[in-house]
């Protein structure tokens, strides 16, 4: 299964919320009843996890993994990414 289309949410100053399963068995973004999942295969350790997350999800919104702000859940497993100019 293909990481789903969300360019339509690349939009400056746009914070999206997604709940994160570290230790999964393959990387992969699921848009599952409006709601984003991300599942990767790192540990979350050190930030490593976040690290993936915040490149998958850039892929999936076809934006820079720079412009994406982590502003809440460093160490949590639902955080907000904010899209930055």
């Amino acid at each position: 299964m293909a990481d789903p289309d969300l360019t339509h949410l690349a939009r400056p100053g746009t914070e999206i919320s997604v709940r994160v399963t570290p230790k999964a068995s393959r990387n992969r973004v699921v848009e599952e009843g409006g709601a984003l999942r991300v599942y990767v295969t790192t540990v979350p350790e050190g930030g490593k996890a976040t690290a993936m997350v915040q490149k998958l999800l850039s892929k999936a919104l076809g934006v820079p993994k720079t412009r994406l702000i982590l502003i809440r859940g460093a160490t949590a497993r639902d955080k907000v990414f904010q899209i930055s100019d």
